[in-house]
């Protein structure tokens, strides 16, 4: 089973289930921000995260053999047309450059991790209208001189 096999199958369960991402990520001791990327084949899974969300969707093991390989992380389109996700490249293009400049003034020359990395994602009511926050949290690693 590839991951895009993984991915349909699992979506298929937790739909079948009426089960949602926090259930999962609570239900294996993990994050729903990363459970669902695992989920989705963006990252791999620990095998007894994988056996455990297998049990709990009711899957067989052939998913949490497809859940712990690693996985390629690929983009097959340059800019996704996907709504929400075409707005996250709209915020790097327009502030993009401002984040790594105060990111530098603040750290020095680095970059924040993507692999040292924690998010969370949460509702903020507003009376104007419900807000989406979304926080990040990377490992600082400055570039070596040697």
């Amino acid at each position: 089973m590839d991951k895009q096999q993984m991915r349909t199958t699992i979506i298929d369960a937790k739909a079948r289930l009426g089960l949602d991402w926090a259930a999962l990520g609570q239900g294996i001791g993990m994050s729903p921000v990363w459970t669902t990327s695992a989920c989705l084949g963006m990252n791999s899974m620990p095998k007894a995260q994988a056996d455990a969300l297998c049990e709990m969707l009711e899957l067989p093991a052939e998913v949490s053999t497809a859940l712990q390989a690693f996985p390629h992380k690929h983009w097959d389109k340059a800019i996704p047309t996907d709504p929400l996700i075409y707005r996250f490249y709209e915020m790097i293009n327009v502030y993009g450059e401002t984040i790594k400049e105060l990111i530098h003034e603040e750290f020095g020359d680095g970059i924040m991790s993507a692999i040292d990395f924690s998010m969370d994602i949460s509702r903020v009511a507003d009376p104007k209208g419900d807000r989406v926050q979304i926080v990040l949290n990377g490992k600082f690693l400055p570039y070596r001189s040697w």
